[in-house]
C-alpha cells in the first residue's frame, strides 16, 4: 500500500514557508511544467452541426423504439442520446407501473443491472490516484478472507485487484446465480469468501464474466476506505458529477418515479420482486435516471481526445481511459453488424466496462445490465462523441440489439466523422522543409533535417536518385498539399505537379529535436 500526505496538510506547509521558495521548489516547479507540450493540438471535428444532423433522425429512431418495446412486451422503456456533454435527444414509451400506470419519462427510476459495475471499478481507479492501493496489488492484501482461497495449480499467480477488475480473477461465470445475491450482507459475503471459492481458471489465464469478482471488489472499497462502498462512491462519483437522482436502495423512492420490474408470461406482465441493497449491490444494484446517467456518460466521453485542460470530475481522464482499454482482447470472427453482415470484431474487457472495435475501425465502450424485471445497455463512441443508452423494465430485456440499430442508423444516415488529428508544428515545419529538399536536394539542409540512420540506411545518391524518379512523371511541382497527421511525429501529404501528384510520407526520431528517419514517396493513380 502507497502512503500519501493528504492535501491539506501540504497546503499548510505551504503557507509556513518563506514568500521566496528555496531554488530547489522553484527546479521541481519548472520541471513539473515542462512535464507537458503546451504546443499540443489535440484532435477536432471538422464537420458541421453533428448533433442537428443526428436528432434530426428522431422520428425514425422513435418508430423503431416503439416497434422494439411492442415487440418485446416491455411495460416501459426510456433511451437517450449523448453529444457534446449532455444528454441531446431522448425518448420513452410504456410505464413504470403497471398498478399506477404513470408514464415513463427520463427522470423515472430503473434498475441498471451490471452498468453499475463501471462505477465500482472507477471508485478502485479512486482510490489508486489516493495512493491507497495499486492495480497490481494482492487482494488478499485488502480483504483477509481471500488468502485462505485454494487455487487449481501450484503455479497460480495470486489475484490481483486488476484481475478482480478484468474478470480474469479465474472465477467461474455466474450469471443468474449472481443476480439473486444483491441482498447478501458483508458478513454473508465475507463468509462465503472465508469458506472457499471455486475456480474454473487460474488467475491471469483467459476472461470469465464474474459478478462475484465485482462484489469482492466493493468489499474492498468498504476496508480501504473506512466507509461502505455505497458512501464512498456516492461521495465521489454521485455528487462530483451531479447524479443527485441515483440510489443504491429503492425503498423510500416515490412511487410515480420507480419503476417496477416485470417478466412476460403467459401472455400477461408478472411482477419481479425487488431485491434491497447489500454486498453484491456494487455488480448489479444501482437506480438511476436517464437524466443523471447522461451526466455519467459525458464524463466518459469527456475523456476524449487527450488534451492539457485542467482536470475536473471524479478521477483523471487518463483513469477513465484505463477504464476503457481491454486487456484479454478476442476476436469474434462471426459477429454480425445490424444489418446481418458478418463484419469480424475485437472484443475484451477493460475496468467494469466492455470495449470493441469492428470490421470498419470504429471502436465503442459498452455494458449490458440484466436482473429479473430489468434490462439495460450504454454504449459510447470515444472518437465521434456519441453516447447511447437505454434501460427497460422487462426481465432480461435485450437493450443492446435496439442500441445496435440505432447506432447504425446514426453513423449511416447521420454521416458521422470522427475527430481528426491537426498536424503539430514539429510536422509542418519538417513538411514545408521536406518538400523543399524533394525538388532541390539542396545538401546544406540535410544535417538539421535528416535523422542520424537517414543516409546509413540507403546512400544520399541512391536516395536522390530514387526520389526524383518517383517524381518525374509529375513535372514541375505546382502545389504542396496539407500535412496530415497519423499522430505528432508522423505524417503525409500530396506535391502536385503540372501532370500529375505523388504522396509523400514521413516519420520522425524520438530525439528531443525530432528528425526525419523515414521518408517515402510514391506516384498516386
Amino acid at each position: 500500500m502507497k502512503s500519501f500526505f493528504p492535501l491539506a496538510f501540504i497546503i499548510l506547509l505551504a503557507s509556513c514557508q518563506p514568500t521566496s521558495p528555496p531554488a530547489e521548489t522553484e527546479a521541481q516547479h519548472s520541471a513539473e511544467i515542462s512535464r507537458f507540450d503546451r504546443s499540443f493540438k489535440p484532435a477536432v471535428f471538422t464537420e458541421t452541426n453533428r448533433v442537428q444532423r443526428v436528432v434530426a433522425l428522431g422520428p425514425e429512431i422513435e418508430a423503431l423504439l416503439q416497434q422494439t418495446a411492442k415487440d418485446n412486451h416491455y411495460p416501459g422503456m426510456v433511451y437517450g442520446i449523448v453529444m457534446e456533454g449532455k444528454l441531446v435527444w431522448s425518448s420513452s414509451y410504456g410505464i413504470v407501473n403497471t398498478g399506477n400506470k404513470v408514464p415513463v419519462s427520463t427522470k423515472s427510476l430503473f434498475k441498471i443491472a451490471s452498468m453499475s459495475k463501471s462505477f465500482t471499478a472507477m471508485a478502485i481507479m479512486k482510490l489508486v490516484e489516493m495512493g491507497k492501493l495499486e492495480l497490481d496489488d494482492e487482494a488478499a492484501d485488502y480483504m483477509p478472507e481471500m488468502k485462505n482461497l485454494v487455487y487449481l495449480t501450484k503455479d497460480a499467480t495470486p489475484i490481483t485487484i486488476e484481475n478482480l477488475l478484468t474478470m480474469t480473477a479465474g472465477f467461474p461465470e455466474d450469471n443468474p446465480w449472481g443476480d439473486r445475491q444483491l441482498e447478501d450482507t458483508p458478513e454473508e459475503l465475507q463468509a462465503l469468501v472465508a469458506e472457499g471459492l471455486s475456480f474454473s481458471n487460474i488467475p491471469s489465464f483467459g476472461y470469465e464474466y464474474s459478478n462475484t469478482g465485482f462484489a469482492i471488489l466493493g468489499q474492498i472499497i468498504s476496508n480501504v476506505s473506512g466507509q461502505p462502498y455505497q458512501e464512498f462512491i456516492n461521495e465521489n462519483i454521485f455528487k462530483p458529477l451531479g447524479m443527485n437522482n441515483t440510489y443504491w436502495e429503492f425503498e423510500g423512492l416515490p412511487e410515480d418515479l420507480l419503476a417496477l420490474g416485470y417478466r412476460w408470461e403467459d401472455e400477461q406482465w408478472k411482477p419481479e420482486p425487488l431485491l434491497h441493497d447489500g454486498a453484491f449491490g456494487c455488480m448489479g444494484g444501482l437506480i438511476t435516471s436517464l437524466d443523471d446517467f447522461s451526466k455519467y456518460v459525458a464524463y466518459h466521453l469527456s475523456a476524449y481526445p487527450p488534451k492539457n485542460d485542467d482536470e475536473y470530475g471524479p478521477v483523471k481522464r487518463s483513469s477513465l481511459r484505463s477504464m476503457h482499454k481491454p486487456k484479454e482482447p478476442s476476436l469474434m470472427a462471426n459477429a454480425r453488424d445490424a444489418d446481418g453482415n458478418t463484419c469480424p470484431m475485437i472484443s475484451g474487457y477493460g475496468y467494469g466496462l466492455s470495449a470493441r472495435k469492428d470490421c470498419n475501425a470504429v471502436v465503442y465502450i459498452r455494458h449490458s445490465g440484466g436482473l429479473p424485471g430489468f434490462g439495460s445497455d450504454y454504449r459510447f463512441y470515444p472518437e465521434y462523441d456519441l453516447g447511447i443508452i437505454s434501460f427497460a423494465n422487462r426481465t432480461y430485456a435485450g437493450a443492446g440489439a435496439i442500441n445496435n440499430e440505432v447506432a447504425n442508423l446514426i453513423f449511416k444516415k447521420a454521416g458521422l466523422q470522427p475527430r481528426i488529428l491537426p498536424a503539430s508544428d514539429i510536422l509542418l515545419a519538417a513538411q514545408t522543409k521536406v518538400a523543399s529538399w524533394l525538388q532541390t536536394n539542396e545538401a546544406g539542409v540535410e544535417e538539421a533535417l535528416f535523422a542520424e540512420n537517414f543516409f546509413l540506411d540507403f546512400s544520399r545518391d541512391r536516395r536522390i536518385k530514387e526520389y526524383n524518379q518517383a517524381l518525374a512523371p509529375i513535372g514541375n511541382v505546382t502545389k504542396v498539399g496539407e500535412m496530415k497527421a497519423i499522430n505528432q511525429l508522423r505524417g503525409v501529404f500530396t506535391l502536385t505537379g503540372e501532370n500529375g501528384s505523388a504522396e509523400v510520407f514521413f516519420t520522425m526520431s524520438p530525439e528531443k529535436t525530432p528528425k526525419v528517419q523515414q521518408l517515402d514517396v510514391r506516384l498516386k493513380e
